[in-house]
């Protein structure tokens, strides 16, 4: 059974509860296996050995979320060599969609819809909702944690210069 953890995190004021294991500074990262917009397989060996920006969002039909992932995507240019990765719930095909609307070319959208294997493995799942709570996780080349950020109130930003610093020292 998976880990379950009660009054972390609120969405509009209302307390969620959210499932799997917390993850946490120095953690080896899980893997996991979500979908890419062609829905392929994509697991975090995919995404090679370099430092990774894990962008954890509700939908990205929503006006935090859509921020978030256009906040990153301008920010990726100036990192070089970081894959960024937003992660939902939403489809394939509604983030392949989104990502032509905004014109998000650096980021890649990932959707946990089908077996919430990331959620679960990193403790982002809101059970209440099958949704992913809002977060942020920073891995290094060896995919070793190096900041995790599950933000307390979904509905409100993460905070990206945070996770922007963490990510830069280890480039």
């Amino acid at each position: 059974m998976a880990d379950i953890r009660k009054n972390l995190v609120t969405m509009g004021g209302n307390p969620v509860t959210l499932v799997g294991k917390e993850i946490k500074v120095g953690d080896p990262a899980p893997d996991f296996t979500v979908l890419k917009n062609d829905l392929s397989p994509f697991t975090l060996k995919d995404a090679g050995n370099t430092v990774k920006i894990i962008s954890v969002v509700p939908s990205l039909d929503t006006g935090v979320c859509e921020l978030q992932t256009i906040h990153f995507n301008q920010e990726a240019a100036e990192l070089g060599d970081v894959k960024i990765l937003t992660i939902s719930v939403d489809l394939p095909f509604a983030q392949k969609r989104f990502c032509g609307a905004q014109g998000i070319d650096k980021v890649i959208t990932l959707s946990d819809h089908r077996d919430l294997s990331f959620g679960e493995n990193y403790g982002f799942v809101i059970e209440e909702l099958r949704l992913l709570s809002r977060g942020i996780v920073v891995l290094d080349k060896e995919n070793t944690v190096r900041y995790v950020e599950y933000v307390k109130e979904v509905t409100e930003h993460p905070n990206y210069d945070r996770a922007i610093e963490e990510a830069k020292k280890l480039i």
